[in-house]
């Protein structure tokens, strides 16, 4: 049982785990630290992931290594065009007693990555859907609960490249962040390859429990938010959705869709998390604007007039910021 005098000593201690996890990671990720920071805001915020970057940068790795330093059951699933759901979710076999019985599927686990999700076509995809948002499962008209905590953290290439199918918008938005993976710098790389090309082998020490990672996701609820944080929180939402009061010009003109509700409780959820782990005990307006960029990119849809001005949607959050 987890337990502390007071919230406060909770969060600070939260605070030390943060940074004994970083500090595990780092033993085998080199640079990435943003990439790690927001992946482990989004476990906190009991958010998912999805990691976006060509082949060849750790995605894989890190995922892996992060589940290692949580120490939860984790299961890996290579998404590929001939996968079905049920070779995610399970499937009914026949016992030898003449009754059908359930064999439950990779879903069932603490820590799920998805791996190039966008190899596999939709219907596949949206075998997730349910499990993501419920965490829970229906197969054969009976529901299944799944271990908790529960986390997916899945990887894409770019859609740009051959044989991938665009994930749809109802399951992009089940995501917290959509995470941006780019090359490592000059040094960075050449740490990789020293580190990878030698017979060093890293061992990470495990440092969270499930039952401390669900003490920490519930604490985290419990951080006080100002109305005007929220206020503000909303209002930049509002601002992506084209034709409506608080829309821009520039909004009206490049984006054919703007994020939902959903946006606003991540953006809440992310800036509690990233208050937390900056010694603060509630969040400010600099909380949400450090994750505005990977929970709103996935959510928001330029149009035909952006591409042709060469306008990025993340040219158009920093200057709603």
């Amino acid at each position: 049982m987890v337990s502390f005098n007071s919230d406060k000593e909770a969060i600070d201690s939260l605070k030390d785990k943060y940074n004994l996890l970083t500090k595990e990671i780092s033993k085998v990720i080199v640079g990435q630290d943003d990439i790690i920071k927001e992946v482990l805001i989004s476990i906190f915020g009991k958010g998912h992931c999805l990691l976006i970057g060509v082949p060849g940068l750790a995605k894989t790795l890190l995922v892996t290594t992060i589940s290692e330093v949580l120490g939860l059951d984790f299961k890996r699933i290579q998404f590929t065009p001939d996968l079905m759901p049920s070779d995610i979710i399970g499937t009914e076999i026949l016992g030898s007693d003449r009754s059908f019985k359930f064999i439950k599927g990779p879903i069932f686990s603490n820590f799920i990555l998805a791996d190039e999700i966008n190899r596999t076509p939709p219907k596949t995809q949206a075998a997730l859907l349910e499990a993501m948002q419920e965490k829970s499962v229906t197969t054969a008209g009976k529901t299944f609960e799944l271990s908790k905590p529960f986390f997916v953290l899945a990887t894409q290439n770019p859609i740009e490249q051959e044989g991938t199918y665009p994930l749809p918008e109802a399951q992009l938005d089940r995501f917290m962040f959509n995470i941006i993976l780019d090359y490592p710098s000059v040094k960075e790389e050449l740490d990789i390859v020293k580190n990878t090309t030698s017979d060093l082998n890293t061992e990470v020490n495990k440092i969270l429990t499930a039952e401390e990672i669900l003490f920490y996701q519930n604490l985290v609820r419990k951080v006080p938010v100002n109305n005007n944080i929220i206020e503000y929180a909303v209002n930049l939402v509002n601002k992506t959705r084209p034709n409506r009061e608080l829309a821009t010009d520039e909004v009206n003109k490049y984006l054919s869709w703007g994020a939902g509700p959903r946006a606003s409780q991540f953006l809440i959820i992310g800036a509690k998390v990233h208050a937390v782990i900056n010694a603060k005990y509630s969040p400010d307006i600099e909380d949400v604007k450090a994750i505005a960029i990977p929970v709103l990119r996935h959510r928001i849809v330029k149009n035909y007039k952006a591409d042709a001005d060469g306008v990025t949607i993340e040219n158009i959050i920093k200057r709603l910021l």
